[in-house]
């Protein structure tokens, strides 16, 4: 084979008993999940915003940000319930790159894999001992998700892995909500395809082990806008895109729980991470003017983060996305206390 093996990770049991949750945290994350699970079985009226920077790149940064996300959640949290962002995987279009802190903790260091299963470990433990919130991450590598399983409250399939088995079969077998993105060719039917794997039962490997799963009935939409062939962005938060998905949800009579969260960045936005409040707003108000579109829309993901913007790696801007462009603190907290307004 055309490749090193440099050195055998640790098994996540292994990881996950040297580096425990407290059971204050378990306790945390148990009703945390069951308020998320009745958002999503329509038993609870609020709006879940899936929140934070674009790639988590750097723990102090992260957890000021979480911590002042936490400071607002107590001043929202009868209309609004927040589910912080800790993307520790960061997808590549080309491969190249930066790839989040899972293959480096320190973006200007050399990749170390074990480090960063460590980091990434250690960073969602902090924030639901410092914040008491339990947090969301993209499952960008399918064999990792034992090292988080006990702490994440939200997990995330991205554009370009939504067609793959291993994403939507591991998805089948996981309890809490899985959001699985249109593709980035913008197929509905594609995305309508994984939701129904992931809400059905599966035997097949997983971490060396045959493993029969039970389905996910939490597992939904999430609208994120696609690029057509000459690779322009086209949106679908629109309320005629809206009302589509209520329609294709109608003919999966099979599917529990049908429900979308909707991307505001992404093709959503063509990447223009400001206009990000205004397509909010615009999402609210097709909730308001169709009771089915009201019930389909659980929440938003938003990218946000201290400070407005990118930067390039080695900057060193404190709070500043060093992947896609974010929404900055200020507008944040604006855009968060207008939802709640609204809602």
């Amino acid at each position: 084979m055309n490749m090193d093996f440099v050195c055998k990770l640790p098994i996540p049991k292994l990881i996950k008993e040297e580096y425990p949750l407290t059971e204050k945290a378990t306790e945390i994350k148990k009703q945390r999940d069951k308020e998320i699970r009745d958002i999503f079985e329509g038993k609870e009226r609020k709006l879940i915003l899936v929140i934070g920077p674009c790639s988590a790149d750097n723990e102090d940064s992260v957890m000021d940000y979480i911590c002042r996300l936490a400071k607002l959640q107590e001043q929202v949290k009868d209309k609004i319930f927040i589910i912080p962002r800790i993307y520790t995987n960061k997808p590549r279009t080309t491969g190249d790159g930066y790839k989040g802190m899972l293959h480096q903790p320190d973006p200007n260091a050399a990749a170390d894999l074990i480090k960063g299963i460590v980091a990434i470990r250690k960073l969602h433990m902090r924030a639901v001992n410092e914040t008491g919130m339990t947090c969301a991450d993209e499952m960008l590598y399918p064999e990792n998700h034992r090292y988080l399983s006990d702490i994440l409250s939200y997990v995330a399939i991205g554009a370009r892995s939504v067609e793959d088995q291993q994403h939507r079969l591991t998805a089948s077998g996981l309890n809490i909500p899985v959001g699985m993105k249109n593709p980035t060719s913008g197929d509905l039917s594609v995305m309508m395809n994984s939701i129904t794997a992931a809400q059905h039962s599966h035997d097949f490997i997983y971490r060396g082990w045959e493993v029969k799963s039970h389905g996910n009935d939490l597992s939904h939409a999430i609208l994120r806008g696609y690029v057509n062939d000459k690779g322009q962005s086209f949106s679908n938060y629109h309320y005629e895109d809206l009302a589509q998905l209520s329609e294709l949800y109608s003919k999966h009579s099979d599917l529990k729980n049908p429900a979308v969260i909707v991307d505001t960045n992404h093709a959503n936005s063509g990447k223009k991470h400001l206009e990000q409040p205004r397509i909010a707003k615009e999402i609210l108000h097709s909730c308001r003017h169709n009771s089915d579109i009201d019930k389909l829309v659980k929440g938003l993901m938003i990218e946000s983060y201290i400070e407005d913007g990118t930067q390039k790696i080695g900057e060193g801007i404190y709070g500043k996305s060093i992947t896609d462009p974010c929404l900055g603190w200020e507008k944040t907290e604006r855009l968060i206390l207008d939802l709640a307004y609204a809602y």
